[in-house]
């Protein structure tokens, strides 16, 4: 997929934009009723959809057996779904241009299947390379990519509210844009 403005090649044709109220309200008929217990929360980017849904409490006293049972119950939610989920994510591929990941959240536990991996290319300055070969040569990371995807990861755990906030002020600019007069670009 190619960010706004870029050309590409080859006759893949770029991702069209998503209107998330739009498809939560698509999905909200599309969904068999029985999946969640509320309107799945959806994670959107330049070559991804994820659709991830609440599932039910399990019942049970320990908190042993309350581990088993949530690993249970999201096993048997992805097999069960898994042939239905396939035909809903085929519709939503060919509608939207990106690929749609599935997960689940029941109680403080959120497990997401298969999702693709994008590549991210970036230059990086000696001081920048050097913190990434800090993590690799500690062992947090194996490599530089992932060492810096970690990096990427704890950001945004650090940074959640910045970053939604972030997210809401681009989609109005957004919207105030599509507003706007047209013009030849």
């Amino acid at each position: 997929m190619f960010p706004r403005g870029h050309r590409h090649g080859g006759g893949e044709a770029p991702a069209k934009p998503v209107d998330e109220a739009k498809l939560g309200s698509w999905l909200t008929g599309r969904l068999p009723d029985s999946w969640f217990t509320e309107a799945p929360r959806l994670v959107v980017d330049r070559e991804e959809i994820t659709i991830i849904g609440s599932l039910p409490d399990t019942d049970t006293d320990s908190a042993a057996d309350a581990e088993a049972a949530v690993d249970g119950r999201i096993k048997r939610f992805r097999e069960q779904t898994r042939d239905e989920r396939i035909v809903i994510a085929d519709e939503l591929e060919r509608t939207y241009r990106r690929k749609v990941a599935w997960g689940v959240y029941l109680g403080e536990r959120e497990v997401i299947f298969t999702s693709i991996a994008a590549p991210a290319m970036t230059r990086l300055r000696q001081p920048e390379r050097k913190v990434l070969d800090t993590l690799v040569d500690a062992g947090v990371a194996r490599s530089r990519a992932e060492a810096l995807a970690w990096c990427v990861r704890l950001v945004g755990r650090h940074e959640e509210d910045w970053l939604s906030e972030l997210g809401a002020a681009m989609r109005n600019v957004d919207a105030v844009r599509d507003q706007g007069p047209a013009s030849d670009r």
